[in-house]
């Protein structure tokens, strides 16, 4: 099984965190610690989810809360993790879009 990986960067004045692997409890530490610190520092937060080949209700649980502390938007998600969005009926709440650029933009 692949191993999670954050990597985080600046694109058109929004702070990226750009998520790669699956996401569970045990996994989940690296990309809470990014998220926490980006939604401290930075106006506007992107997740990158383009990489997320595994995630269940702790992403979900995790997108919501950095939701409430910062401008978050998801860019590119995986097919997974838009599902898990759209059955939960978050995507009506997260700006979902389907590039960095345009998460960044909007």
């Amino acid at each position: 099984m692949d191993q999670a990986t954050v990597v985080q960067y600046e694109c058109c004045g929004a702070w990226v965190v750009s998520a790669r692997g699956p996401y569970d409890m045990n996994s989940i530490t690296p990309l809470a610690d990014a998220l926490d610190s980006a939604a401290k520092e930075h106006r506007k937060v992107v997740l990158d989810a383009s990489g997320i080949t595994f995630a269940d209700s702790t992403l979900l649980n995790l997108l919501i809360l950095t939701h409430h502390a910062a401008d978050l938007r998801v860019a590119s998600p995986t097919r997974q993790v838009r599902r898990l969005l759209e059955v939960t009926g978050v995507d009506t709440v997260l700006k979902v879009r389907a590039t960095v650029e345009e998460a960044a933009a909007c």
